[in-house]
């Protein structure tokens, strides 16, 4: 009867009285699970850890298709609010 201590869900082994494959075809799994190494029973710093040293090895397409993602929604945004773009722009 932990204070702190979090409730963990409940686990069922059901398998299907006429399924053939391989593992259970009902186990809920997200499909990034076996990519990621914060998923898992680890401790908080263990997995800060995991979390700063996936961020270091980042990939440099992803970080610019962020950058032109977010270039595109401003650019949304100050013609919504009609922001005066021409400022931008040489006149001549």
């Amino acid at each position: 009867m932990g204070i702190f201590k979090t409730k963990t869900n409940k686990k069922f082994n059901y398998t299907p009285r006429y399924y053939e494959g391989d593992g259970n075809p009902y186990e809920i799994k997200h499909k990034f699970d076996d990519f990621r190494k914060t998923v898992g029973k680890t401790s908080l710093k263990g997995k800060f850890e995991n979390a700063l040293e996936d961020y270091k090895t980042a990939d440099s397409s992803v970080n610019r298709r962020i950058f032109i993602i977010v270039g595109i929604l401003v650019l949304i945004f100050l013609l919504i609010i009609e922001f005066d773009l021409s400022i931008f722009f040489p006149k001549g």
